[in-house]
C-alpha cells in the first residue's frame, strides 16, 4: 500500500453493517441467569439454547463463510455456553473464573480469525459482551470492571501488529474508545442488575427461612393443642372413673384392716391373704391418687422464683435417695438470671419427675446428668430455658411423640403419668417443653418458662446478695 494510503486509512473505519450494541448478549446473559445464586439450571426452557444455537449458526453462514477455524470457534463458544452450568457444578469455586476466561480466550481467537486486511476491524468484535456479561452476572462490581478491563486488553491486543502497517488517527481512536466504553457500559448494566437479581434471591430466601420456622412453630403448637385437648377430654374421664373406684376402696381397704387384726392369731395363711389385700388395695389407692391429680385442674400459684435454687435443691433429694450407679452432676447455670413467676410446689414436682427418670433412665451403669439454666426467647416472648440431658439409653423413636401423652412409659413398673402431668405443670406456666432424643446417646428435656416484665428484674438488694 502507498505510503500516501497509509496516512489517510484509519485503523478502525465506521461500519455500516455493524453497530455497537450487545448484538449476542442474549445468549451470554441467558448462560449467566441459569446459574446465578438461587435458581436452578433446569430455570430456562429448552428453546432457549435452541436459540442460542440458531444464532451462532446464523453467524457461521455470513462472511468469511469458508473460514474454518471461525466456524470450530463458534462450536466452541457453543458447547462453553450450553455447558457452563455443569461447569459450574463440578467447581463451584472457580468454575465462574474458568467460564469468563473461556469466553475472553474464544472471543480473542474470533477476532483473530474473522478480520480482513487488519484484524482489530474485525466486525466479530461485540463477541466480547459474552465475557463481560458472565463476569457481571457472576461478580461484584470491582471484580466485573476487572474482568472488562481485561477483556479490553485482550481487544486492544490486535493493535500492535496493526500499527505495524497503519497508522492511528483522531477518528480511530475516538471509535476504539467507543467500543471499548460499549464494553463497560453493558458491564455495569447487567451488574446492576444481577446485583438486584441477588438481592431479591437474598430477601426471598429470608422469608422462606421464615416461614420454615413459623410453620414448624405453628405445627408444633398445633401438636400441644390437640395434646392438651386429649389431656383434658382423658382428664374429664379419669377424675370421674377415680372418684367412682375411690369409694368401694376405701370399704375394701377398711375391711382389709379388720380382717388383718382378726386374723392375727389365725391361720398363717389367711392372715398372709389379708396382708396381701391390705397392700394391694393401697398401691389402688395410690394409683387413684395419681389420677385424680393428673385430672385435677391446675391452679398455678405463681411468685417470682429462683429457678437455679429450686432446682439445686430437688437435685440434691433425689440424689440423696437413689442407690443406683454413680451418677455425676454438671451444672451449668448463666449468672444473673432473672426471677420467674412459678408456683414453688408444682415446678418441684415436676422437676422432681424428670430428675427421677433421668437417673432411673442410667440404672446400675449410672452416668452423667447436665442441667443447664440460661436465658431464652420463645417467639416474642422472654424467659429462661432449662436443659435436663442425661446419658441413658434414650427413647425409642417411635414414642419420642407420644411421651407427654398419659399411659405412654418405657419402664417395665409403671402408668405413664408422670410426664403428662409434667406436661400439664409447665403448660400451665404458659412455657413449653419437648424432648430431644439422641437413641443410645440419652434423652435431654427442654423446658421453657416466660418471665413477666414486673417480676423478672431482681431487686438490686437480691442482686448483690
Amino acid at each position: 500500500m502507498p505510503e500516501s494510503s497509509k496516512a489517510r486509512a484509519t485503523l478502525l473505519a465506521a461500519n455500516t453493517n455493524t453497530a455497537a450494541t450487545p448484538e449476542s448478549a442474549p445468549n451470554g446473559l441467558g448462560a449467566a441467569a441459569r446459574t446465578l445464586p438461587g435458581s436452578s439450571q433446569g430455570a430456562f426452557p429448552r428453546w432457549i439454547d435452541l436459540l442460542l444455537v440458531l444464532f451462532l449458526v446464523g453467524l457461521a453462514v455470513l462472511p468469511p463463510i469458508r473460514e474454518i477455524h471461525k466456524q470450530l470457534i463458534l462450536i466452541a463458544i457453543a458447547i462453553v455456553q450450553l455447558t457452563e452450568g455443569k461447569l459450574l457444578s463440578a467447581y463451584p469455586r472457580r468454575g465462574r473464573y474458568y467460564a469468563v476466561l473461556l469466553k475472553i480466550a474464544l472471543a480473542t481467537l474470533l477476532i483473530d480469525h474473522t478480520g480482513m486486511e487488519v484484524t482489530i476491524e474485525s466486525s466479530y468484535y461485540p463477541i466480547y459482551y459474552l465475557p463481560v456479561m458472565t463476569a457481571a452476572m457472576y461478580f461484584d462490581t470491582v471484580a466485573t470492571l476487572l474482568w472488562t478491563l481485561l477483556a479490553s486488553a485482550a481487544y486492544c491486543s490486535y493493535l500492535f501488529p496493526a500499527l505495524q502497517e497503519f497508522s492511528l488517527d483522531a477518528d480511530a481512536v475516538a471509535q476504539l474508545t467507543i467500543r471499548i466504553l460499549f464494553f463497560f457500559l453493558v458491564a455495569i448494566v447487567v451488574n446492576r442488575f444481577s446485583i438486584e437479581l441477588r438481592q431479591q434471591a437474598s430477601r426471598y430466601q429470608t422469608l422462606a427461612d421464615r416461614l420454615t420456622i413459623t410453620n414448624a412453630r405453628l405445627q408444633q403448637a398445633q401438636e400441644d393443642a390437640r395434646r392438651s385437648e386429649r389431656l383434658a377430654a382423658l382428664g374429664q374421664l379419669s377424675a370421674g372413673l377415680a372418684h367412682e373406684i375411690r369409694n368401694p376402696l376405701g370399704v375394701i381397704k377398711g375391711s382389709a384392716e379388720m380382717l388383718v387384726q382378726k386374723l392375727q392369731n389365725a391361720s398363717p395363711l389367711a392372715s398372709e391373704l389379708a396382708g396381701y389385700i391390705f397392700s394391694e388395695v393401697n398401691r389402688l389407692s395410690s394409683l387413684v391418687t395419681r389420677f385424680l391429680d393428673f385430672a385435677r385442674p391446675l391452679h398455678a400459684e405463681r411468685r417470682p422464683e429462683d429457678l437455679p435454687k429450686l432446682l439445686d435443691r430437688v437435685l440434691d433429694s433425689v440424689a440423696s435417695h437413689w442407690q443406683g450407679g454413680r451418677v455425676i452432676v454438671e451444672k451449668s447455670y448463666e449468672p444473673d438470671l432473672p426471677l420467674i413467676p412459678l408456683d414453688e410446689n408444682l415446678c418441684e414436682q415436676a422437676f422432681l419427675n424428670l430428675v427421677q427418670n433421668a437417673y432411673e433412665a442410667m440404672g446400675d451403669a449410672g452416668g452423667t446428668l447436665h442441667v443447664s439454666i440460661s436465658r431464652a426467647r420463645s417467639g416474642a416472648r422472654a424467659g429462661v430455658e432449662l436443659r435436663l440431658e442425661d446419658t441413658g439409653p434414650g427413647v425409642p423413636p417411635e414414642l419420642c411423640e407420644q411421651v407427654f401423652n398419659p399411659f405412654v412409659t418405657t419402664k417395665k413398673k409403671g402408668v405413664g403419668l408422670g410426664l403428662s402431668i409434667v406436661s400439664q405443670i409447665v403448660d400451665g406456666h404458659r412455657g413449653s417443653i419437648h424432648l430431644e432424643n439422641h437413641e443410645g446417646h440419652g434423652a435431654r428435656f427442654v423446658l421453657f418458662f416466660p418471665g413477666d416484665s414486673a417480676l423478672a428484674k431482681k431487686e438490686p438488694a437480691a442482686a448483690a446478695r
